[in-house]
């Protein structure tokens, strides 16, 4: 029987998304808090002599656009390595919707392979390797909860409080890219960090940082995804009866904050319970932050 290992690919929320100016290759940098979920797609590495790629449920886009099987392959040219792999991708993750479900599903896809082949490459080298598929992969390859600037790959670990959250996603994909190249979305946004302390680790920074979560920090992608997008502000406005909404990155997912499951499955009955809006429209789960991501947990117990 061939090696194989299963392993998870979670969600993310971003906290505060802050976009503070565009660069000249088109890039922007930003200014976002990342939290990590104990929620996502799971995925299946068997050991095999092609990369061959299965989806549950099937996917409607062809496997070549899949970020799994791209990072399988930028991996394998980046080692040399002509091992292939068998992956069974099990999808719980919307796409388009603010969560990362792409870029975790990548990650997942470096840091399993990276064990199967018995690459040994560091964390630094798959992180690298995942920012050529997408500015999100890295903070999933390093697996913790953090800071992020540049353009995301700028990784700080925070400790946050391990609160729960539950996330609304309305029926909808949106595009990444279409947002950030929209005319009128916000481009010179404020920090609300410190530049010159940026640049050190979170050391000593943590309880700046849980405070700067703890406020009803901005989103400034938030106003061009809901003009474009009036699904998203119909939606916001309803959850805004039970307490305060924010967007996860450029949606459609909205997440309301609590410190315990309890408030939380309260406000989700709240919300299966409303008028307003119709069971159809959405999708939502509850799920609980967490400082460290469940696949270098999972990676740790692996026995090959």
């Amino acid at each position: 029987m061939n090696p194989s290992i299963r392993l998870p690919a979670p969600a993310k929320l971003n906290l505060f998304l802050h976009i503070l100016g565009q660069r000249e290759d088109g890039y922007h940098n930003l200014e976002t808090l990342f939290q990590i979920l104990d929620w996502g797609d799971a995925l299946e590495f068997e050991l095999a002599d092609s990369l061959e790629l299965e989806q549950f449920p099937p996917a409607d886009f062809p496997d070549e656009d899949n970020l799994v099987l791209r990072a399988a392959k930028k991996l394998q040219d980046f080692s040399g390595c002509s091992l292939g792999a068998r992956i069974k991708l099990h999808k719980k993750i919307p796409m388009g919707a603010g969560l990362g479900g792409g870029s975790s599903d990548a990650a997942t896809t470096l840091l399993g392979l990276n064990r199967l082949w018995n690459l040994e490459l560091s964390i630094e080298q798959l992180a690298e390797l995942g920012l050529s598929l997408g500015a999100d992969v890295p903070v999933f390859v390093c697996g913790q909860t953090a800071l992020a600037l540049g353009i995301g790959e700028q990784l700080y670990p925070v400790e946050l409080e391990e609160n729960w959250f539950l996330v609304v996603t309305p029926l909808i994909h949106i595009s990444t890219a279409g947002i950030f190249l929209h005319p009128e979305l916000t481009r010179n946004g404020e920090s609300i960090v410190d530049s010159q302390e940026s640049r050190l680790t979170c050391v000593g920074r943590n309880s700046k940082i849980r405070a700067l979560a703890d406020l009803a920090a901005r989103n400034d992608c938030q106003t061009v995804v809901e003009k474009l997008h009036p699904e998203v502000a119909r939606m916001r406005q309803a959850l805004e009866n039970f307490g305060s909404v924010r967007m996860s990155g450029t949606g459609s997912s909205l997440f309301m904050q609590f410190s315990d499951a309890t408030q939380a499955e309260h406000a989700l009955e709240h919300l299966r319970a409303s008028e307003s809006i119709k069971a159809n429209e959405y999708k939502a789960f509850i799920a609980r932050g967490v400082n460290q991501s469940a696949v270098h947990n999972e990676l740790a117990d692996c026995q090959m």
